[in-house]
């Protein structure tokens, strides 16, 4: 679990410095953490000693999740081989990063169903990277953190227990933002490989939890109010 040592995020590598000054940014420019790490270090319920395994998970889960979001070649990854990694959720068939972004990366990444289309609250299948982007960012313009609340496991396979969570202060699929906090929790698995590279993913956990906590609100009539959010997502970001 190698760092790229200083000029960083404080929890997350890879963002500047000479090992970045090729890299191709899906917005642009690395993304800004400010708001999110504030909501995290407010929030958190568990704090890592430094140097600690548990702190090195954390930061290693925080890093790969800025690179699958905010990376848009994966040859830039530094957290995972972008030619071996594979992703899958729930016991589902393992995907390669091609099949993951066919399907819009991210947030659909996480809400796969195998419910019938009129039981969808969240239909992955009709939305993209950006439009689940801009629905969780307005959704949630304080960022969506992650912490790890328990780490099973070290490397070169790590098991761990993760908590995300955020406050719905913006609307969700037609429904009114409440100012409640909404979080879901999850078991994660990563295989590294001996260049301690990322090369398998899994994950476990349940896409009610996050979702039910997004339809609390009263039901709003159709405003476009979500077509346009009120946090960019280059500034304002999961983790």
């Amino acid at each position: 679990m190698a760092s790229s040592g200083s000029g960083e995020d404080k929890y997350r590598s890879f963002m500047s410095g000479d090992g970045e000054k090729n890299t191709k940014w899906r917005f642009g420019g690395p993304p800004n953490y400010d708001v999110v790490n504030k909501l995290f270090e407010e929030g958190r319920t568990q704090i890592w000693p430094p140097g600690s395994l548990e702190e090195k998970v954390q930061n290693l889960v925080k890093s790969w999740e800025m690179e699958m979001f905010h990376k848009a070649d994966p040859e830039d990854f530094k957290t995972a081989d972008p030619k071996k990694l594979t992703l899958s959720l729930n016991g589902r068939k393992a995907q390669s990063l091609a099949d993951v972004g066919k399907i819009g990366g991210g947030y659909n990444f996480f809400l796969q169903t195998a419910l019938p289309d009129n039981l969808r609250f969240y239909n992955p299948e009709g939305e993209n990277f950006n439009s689940a982007l801009v629905a969780f960012t307005t959704t949630f313009p304080r960022g969506f953190a992650v912490e790890i609340i328990q780490v099973y496991t070290g490397p070169p396979v790590i098991a761990y227990k993760f908590r995300h969570w955020g406050y719905m202060e913006g609307p969700f699929k037609g429904h009114a933002p409440t100012g409640e906090m909404v979080q879901f929790f999850g078991i994660g698995i990563f295989e590294l490989d001996e260049n301690e590279k990322i090369v398998k993913v899994e994950f476990f956990c349940d896409r009610g939890e996050l979702l039910g906590g997004l339809m609390r609100g009263a039901t709003l009539q159709s405003s476009g109010e979500e077509s346009s959010a009120t946090g960019c997502p280059f500034m304002s970001n999961t983790g």
